[in-house]
């Protein structure tokens, strides 16, 4: 059941105050993972969840300010919010099962990195962020 667009307001913009681009339909996961063809992007399923709020968007935003290699492109959808776009984001990683928060790097369209729920848990968000860190700089041109 969708929580009110007020409650997850503020989790929604944690992510795109940073740079990532909210893709609320199908057709923009089409579109976006189109151009995401070429260099890098970091794709954030993000959720309501605590591990969400305390570990995954907190990684994203501390691996992102680091001296890592940026991706390109910051893609986010939102789980149990905006189903059709999470679905459809999802199908571009079909072999992995839904899990949310979550974050995928793709090179050159191609999944190279995937941090599911169940690693993100009991981790700290710094943990994330080294993660996400070594993954931009074995991934990134």
């Amino acid at each position: 059941m969708p929580h009110s667009p007020l409650l997850v307001k503020p989790m929604r913009e944690e992510l795109t105050s940073i740079g990532f681009v909210e893709l609320l339909t199908a057709d923009d996961v089409d579109r976006a993972m189109k151009d995401a063809a070429t260099g890098m992007t970091l794709v954030a399923i993000n959720s309501v969840t605590g591990c969400a709020a305390g570990m995954a968007r907190p990684g994203a935003r501390i691996a992102l300010s680091g001296d890592a290699k940026r991706p390109d492109r910051l893609l986010t959808v939102f789980d149990e919010q905006d189903v059709e776009a999470t679905a459809r984001m999802r199908s571009y990683f079909p072999e992995i099962p839904p899990s949310h928060p979550s974050l995928a790097l793709f090179k050159d369209g191609e999944l190279v990195y995937f941090l599911p729920r169940h690693r993100l848990e009991s981790r700290d968000a710094e943990s994330v962020a080294a993660d996400l860190e070594a993954a931009f700089n074995e991934h990134g041109q």
